[in-house]
């Protein structure tokens, strides 16, 4: 049996820690480990710490508990570190995604690109840093495996500041590989009972007889090859399209696909963020994203009922449902710990694995996983189209890592100016008054550097 110890820094997102330890518990290997779990908000911690207590008992589990609100107490002899953090709270977020509002830019997330995402990775660049200058000095070897978006933008600044291994990870890539299965029919052979959406979309498995090959950047990834029972399925995928009852479900993906001629890994809320076609006015929002989505309403909404969920777990009046999600993170570390070989998508420094891509900048693909550690695939060339459109974010990331590493506020300027959405929608002058007020606004957030 395994014992690594597994550090989750941030485990006060108590429903997302949850999933991860779900999912780690469900590989008999990884049944002894050590649960670190670290975050600055106490009672948040608590309540991590005794939904955790309640899974052990429940299942009657070897693992051993740790809680605490020091870092650098758990990172001690860690194996594997978990990062989930959200720099400023919904504090922050909350004026990543007004203040641009207010300049007319809407953004339906606001976490990867975009003004919200670019003072996003302001905040938490330093932190990160931090945490891997700390993971030098107690844990040289263990891997960082990083969930905090935007994920990009800080793999990068990790990979150009840090010497510690780290990956990105995500659940875009398999999402939208069950996305597509839905469209063209494909049979889903495993039912089961899904307590509410986001349940169905991290639990709902893919049908077998799906293949896929998908590279590019975060959240901005390219179904390359898409297959169903061993055929091409893009033909079934532009078919599906012409179904308007399909169609107006991810509108903005099937537009970049009829333009561009491949389907993209985030969803429509997400990718019309990422371009300048879909967000100009309210009509043509209407039009392509007709179902508001703002992730930071359902942030601040939805975190109650979550939460009342949590406690009646742990106060023992609904039992912990135990099934595996769809998420990365525990697969990685099984394949890690015992040598069996699992492929997933990860975001890693592109030393030459997409050759139409910077070298250097952060890139989402396939990868495989033994007991030798996280091996990236080469890919080579992407379609042109699509690597043209994957370099205008990573203009914008680049600018941004730059600029929180120098601490030169010039380059976030210009990395605002040169925002897909945001150049669509504001001049210069109109861009750069943005800007300011946002840096006044966030100054409480920022690193000193930087305010």
């Amino acid at each position: 049996m395994s014992k690594p110890k597994i550090v989750f820094i941030g485990a006060g997102s108590v429903v997302f820690a949850q999933k991860l330890m779900i999912d780690l518990i469900t590989f008999p290997t990884l049944r002894e480990s050590t649960f670190s779990l670290v975050d600055i908000d106490e009672e948040r911690l608590e309540l991590v710490t005794r939904v955790t207590e309640r899974l052990k008992e429940q299942e009657g589990l070897p693992i051993t508990i740790e809680a605490t609100t020091e870092r650098r107490k758990a990172l001690k002899g860690a194996d594997y570190v978990i990062n989930m953090i959200q720099v400023g709270g919904l504090k922050a977020y909350q004026l990543d995604v007004e203040i641009p509002r207010r300049y007319g830019i809407d953004q339906t997330v606001g976490d990867t690109l975009g003004p919200g995402g670019v003072f996003r990775a302001l905040r938490t660049i330093p932190v990160l840093i931090d945490i891997c200058k700390d993971m030098e000095e107690l844990c040289p070897e263990a891997i960082f495996l990083n969930y905090t978006n935007p994920m990009a933008m800080l793999c990068s600044a990790m990979n150009r500041a840090t010497r510690i291994k780290n990956v990105g990870l995500c659940h875009s890539v398999q999402g939208t590989a069950r996305t597509l299965a839905e469209f063209i029919g494909a049979e889903v052979r495993e039912e089961m009972h899904y307590q509410d959406e986001d349940s169905a979309f991290f639990y709902k498995p893919i049908p077998p007889d799906i293949e896929y090959w998908v590279a590019g950047i975060n959240h901005q990834a390219w179904f390359l090859e898409f297959r169903y029972r061993g055929e091409n399925a893009y033909p079934l995928l532009f078919k599906a399209m012409e179904n308007p009852e399909i169609y107006i479900q991810e509108a903005v993906r099937f537009e970049i696909m009829r333009h561009f001629g491949y389907f993209v890994t985030e969803s429509s809320h997400h990718m019309s963020e990422y371009v300048p076609y879909f967000r100009k006015n309210a009509r043509m929002v209407e039009k392509f994203i007709p179902k508001r989505w703002d992730y930071y309403e359902i942030c601040r909404k939805g975190a109650s009922s979550y939460l009342e969920r949590i406690k009646r777990q742990i106060n023992g009046e609904e039992p912990i449902p135990i099934r595996r999600s769809l998420e990365y993170c525990a697969p990685i570390i099984n394949a890690l710990e015992t040598g069996e070989m699992v492929r997933i998508n990860g975001n890693v420094e592109n030393q030459g694995i997409i050759t139409n891509l910077p070298h250097g900048c952060c890139v989402e693909v396939p990868c495989l996983v033994d007991h030798l550690g996280i091996h990236p695939c080469q890919v080579g060339e992407l379609p042109p189209q699509c690597a043209a459109l994957n370099r205008t974010n990573i203009n914008v990331q680049e600018l941004v890592v730059e600029g929180a590493l120098q601490k030169k506020k010039e380059y976030i300027y210009q990395a605002i100016y040169l925002d897909p959405l945001t150049s669509a929608l504001l001049t210069l002058e109109e861009a750069r008054i943005m800007t300011d007020e946002m840096f006044a606004k966030e100054r409480d957030f920022l690193p000193e550097d930087l305010r």
